[in-house]
């Protein structure tokens, strides 16, 4: 449910000034789609009045002090506390690229037209008088979304703040609008200024493209046409018609992984695996006559993988979630039990569905029209091995680290870790035998490797089994 300001902070502010909608929710609410938040804008009242005000209501931050943005906090009934954003109209002068690199003016008493000019494209530049429900459109915005078409307010607006390329490219994929003539040359002009933005603001801007767009593929293609890619993800554009020879795929390797990301469902992590799951298939392509391979190219890929998301500052969770899938997508549906143990094993009980997904839009990325049951038939035998419940990380097997100090005399340190590793290996081949006497005795042979254990140790070891 769309978060919005409540009934009574709505009157209160309507009884001393004016009140409106500003921005995405508006183009939104005319496009028929349900709003993501909403921001508001209000006139006619000081700020600090608007504060006090609103305090009455709900908690008031004044947090944007330098922006006069309110950021008031508010719970209606049983529900859960809700945020929204209240502004005051202001005016910007660009002094620098960053996106803080302005002089601002807000005025109560501002016209909301001149707040509304200083925005990115026209279909953010509208308002709804929360009084009359008049709509408020100084740049022709919604002339723009009945035309489909993505336009700037002034030609400035990536000088101001480059991250607006990013920003544009994701309504593209969201709205299925295309680029006008203007918009697309500009921002080709601006192109290397995002290598000057910071990583984590061009990281936000990429979750929003792969996770809130049902089809992330038009904005991604028009990063390779206008090079944002060159950029941003170097390490794709060979793959931008690197071409794929024989019966398993239509495309080239770009296109491929653009359709298996706009196949994937929307989770972060599983949608990166897909943009980059085939990125070092050009580095490994070999052709043999009419044969051509891509050999340890899901190896080569997941470290690549690895680096393009710390690049983007995305954190060791996200980086080491991706690597894991892209590394293990080739994996064979036919595999016996134990194969199947040792896969969940490697990937986790917590990404497996996002392998069996990757594997999934994988299928349907290749254009071939090909079947994806084998994939849903191991998921059948992954579910039963999951509900069966057999070990797969150290800590579910039948001893621990202080068993096997106490059976062997040893100390905490590599030994120990690389005997519960060998124990954890055995179990997974034999998960029936995850009990505390075969273990030991498991243990005892590792730690010896069949020769003789020495008395002391062989006393113990004996005692804890129950001889």
């Amino acid at each position: 449910m769309t978060p919005e300001l409540p009934g009574p902070a709505r009157a209160a502010i309507l009884a001393q000034g004016e009140l409106y909608e500003v921005g995405g929710s508006v183009r939104d609410r005319l496009l028929g789609r349900l709003p993501y938040d909403c921001d508001y804008l209000a006139t006619g009242i000081p700020l600090d009045d608007l504060v006090r005000l609103l305090s009455r209501f709900g908690y008031a931050d004044w947090v944007g002090r330098s922006f006069g943005v309110i950021k008031f906090t508010f719970r209606e009934r049983d529900a859960e506390s809700t945020t929204v954003d209240i502004a005051l109209p202001r005016k910007e002068k660009s002094t620098g690229s960053g996106h803080r690199d302005f002089e601002v003016e807000f005025d109560p008493a501002l016209p909301i037209e001149e707040d509304l000019v200083r925005r990115d494209f026209t279909v953010n530049a509208m308002a709804i008088n929360l009084r009359t429900d008049a709509l408020v459109d100084p740049t022709g915005g919604r002339a723009d979304l009945e035309a489909r078409r993505l336009r700037l307010i002034f030609p400035a607006a990536f000088t101001e703040d480059p991250l607006r390329i990013l920003r544009a490219l994701g309504l593209v994929a969201r709205l299925n609008f295309t680029l006008d003539p203007d918009l697309r040359r500009s921002l080709e002009a601006h192109v290397e200024q995002l290598g000057g933005v910071a990583p984590e603001r061009v990281a936000e801007e990429l979750t929003k493209i792969l996770t809130l767009a049902e089809k992330p593929g038009p904005a991604l293609r028009l990063m390779a046409e206008t090079g944002v890619l060159d950029v941003l993800i170097p390490e794709l554009r060979p793959a931008v018609g690197c071409d794929q020879p024989g019966s398993y795929h239509a495309f080239d390797v770009f296109e491929h992984s653009l359709r298996v990301v706009d196949a994937a469902p929307t989770r972060l992590a599983l949608r990166w695996a897909a943009l980059l799951h085939d990125v070092e298939k050009p580095r490994t392509k070999e052709v043999k006559g009419d044969k051509v391979t891509f050999y340890n190219h899901e190896i080569l890929g997941a470290e690549t993988a690895r680096q393009v998301l710390n690049r983007l500052r995305y954190g060791h969770d996200l980086s080491a979630h991706v690597a894991v899938l892209i590394e293990r997508h080739l994996f064979n549906t036919d595999m016996g039990d134990r194969g199947l143990r040792r896969l969940v094993r490697a990937v986790g009980t917590d990404r497996i569905d996002d392998l069996l997904d990757l594997r999934r839009a994988d299928v349907v990325g290749q254009g071939m029209g090909g079947s994806a049951e084998d994939v849903d038939l191991f998921a059948l035998r992954i579910r039963a091995l999951l509900d069966a419940r057999p070990p797969f990380t150290r800590s579910e097997l039948a001893v621990d680290g202080h068993a096997l100090m106490e059976a062997f005399d040893l100390e905490p340190g590599p030994e120990l870790g690389e005997t519960l590793n060998y124990l954890l290996d055995r179990v997974l081949d034999e998960p029936e035998h995850n009990d505390r006497e075969t273990l030991l005795r498991w243990a005892a042979a590792y730690l010896h490797r069949g020769l003789a254990v020495a008395a002391p140790v062989l006393l113990s070891a004996v005692a804890l089994l129950g001889g």
